[in-house]
């Protein structure tokens, strides 16, 4: 099983499959669509049924229930696409068995190391078989990780008829990384009474709850003169946005805060002169403190509308998904499933609050109740990802000790 499933991953991890938020397209970018062809003929190639994929990009297949008990169905989802905040051009993974517990030289030509004085836990994976990046691009674990791990657990409860199970929904949705991911998912098609997916990070990761979530995108707009005739006249738009941005708390960013504490973050900046525009989203756990962040960003807005005219800065404000544990608590037992499936293997469930979103956030309060479990994968989004093959291998045996647990419960 271990060959199979690097086999598997390093397959899809060389796909480009990055999503853009610049297109208006589902999929965002083709290469999505790609590995949904590739994903349907290894499904139906393995032995599942009902195997389909849509114009957008959505796949799903059924592996049929080998009990006549009456077992609520159950689904595992995972994304196709990767993170825009590095590039996924030409991934070329490493495999490294029998870590020693070293410094990892990635790319010796770039001098890029993956070392354990940046990363500590890395030297917590002493014996895996990692597999890293070759430090010019981002791995994909997140979350090629997790679509290799379904298809390899669905292929080992093939190959295990005593293992008695319901039936089981697999899904891989595009558009995951830049907010979309179920947002022409058809909860009814699937039709799960609930769902897991496979979108963690290191061994016994187990969430039901995520931020609430909001872009914000602020445009501010200026005039623009000759710097040696413009006093008196030059409006400089860049640096009505650097004084909108200082308005904001500087602690409630991503790099001081942690655990439960919501936060701005400056995605981008761009300007001139003339037009400039930043790029926010805003983060929080706790419902009303989400409403209040977001007010607040409108307040400076209507402050700066009045210092500088209501056409020249301009908010575009959206939610774009809410903290999954309001509608996970009244189903709690998908949560106990989980647990007690990591802790009958050996493994201790870590439970905490996501400090982002899965589909789950989404698919939620949608009628389809998503909480999250582990995949393996360390450093996700940059060029020190990396999964240990170890971890992604319980995590084979996570999923199919709750389809079998699933069933001995019913």
């Amino acid at each position: 099983m271990k060959e199979e499933l690097i086999k598997r991953f390093i397959s899809y991890a060389e796909m480009d499959t990055q999503s853009d938020e610049d297109s208006d397209t589902c999929p965002s970018t083709p290469g999505q669509m790609a590995l949904a062809h590739k994903l349907v003929e290894e499904l139906q190639e393995i032995g599942l049924t009902e195997v389909t994929v849509d114009e957008h990009g959505y796949v799903m297949a059924s592996l049929p229930a080998n009990t006549d008990k009456d077992v609520p169905v159950i689904g595992f989802l995972a994304h196709l696409d990767t993170a825009t905040d590095f590039t996924g051009t030409n991934v070329r993974p490493q495999v490294v068995e029998n870590y020693d517990g070293n410094d990892i030289v990635l790319n010796e030509a770039l001098n890029i190391v993956l070392s354990t004085k940046s990363f500590p836990e890395l030297s917590g994976y002493k014996g895996h078989t990692l597999i890293t990046t070759d430090g010019t691009t981002l791995l994909g674990a997140d979350n090629k990780a997790g679509i290799a791990e379904i298809i390899t657990a669905m292929v080992y409860l093939l190959e295990h008829p005593e293992i008695e199970h319901g039936k089981i929904r697999v899904a891989f949705t595009p558009d995951e990384e830049i907010g979309r991911g179920p947002h022409k998912f058809d909860v009814a098609a699937f039709g799960a009474s609930y769902a897991y997916t496979v979108d963690g990070g290191p061994l016994g990761e187990l969430e039901y709850e995520s931020f609430n979530a909001a872009a914000a995108k602020i445009s501010f707009h200026g005039v623009n003169v000759h710097p040696g005739t413009a006093k008196g006249k030059m409006i400089h738009s860049s640096k009505i946005a650097m004084a909108f941005h200082l308005r904001l708390p500087s602690g409630e960013a991503p790099e001081f805060t942690d655990g439960y504490e919501g936060f701005y973050h400056l995605i981008s900046m761009q300007g001139n002169a003339e037009h400039s525009k930043l790029h926010y989203i805003i983060r929080d756990f706790d419902r009303e403190h989400f409403e209040n962040r977001k007010s607040h960003i409108s307040a400076i807005v209507d402050e700066f509308k009045s210092t500088y005219g209501a056409d020249n800065v301009v908010l575009e404000m959206n939610d774009q998904y809410y903290n999954m544990r309001e509608k996970i608590e009244p189903v709690r037992q998908i949560v106990d499933i989980a647990q007690e499936a990591m802790e009958g293997l050996g493994i201790t469930p870590v439970i905490r609050p996501i400090r982002g979103g899965t589909d789950g956030s989404q698919l939620s309060y949608m009628g389809l109740p998503t909480p999250n479990i582990f995949t393996g994968g360390e450093n996700f989004h940059g060029k020190f990802e990396y999964a240990s093959v170890d971890v992604m291998l319980q995590a084979v045996q996570v999923i199919v000790e709750i389809a079998r647990l699933s069933a001995l419960k019913a």
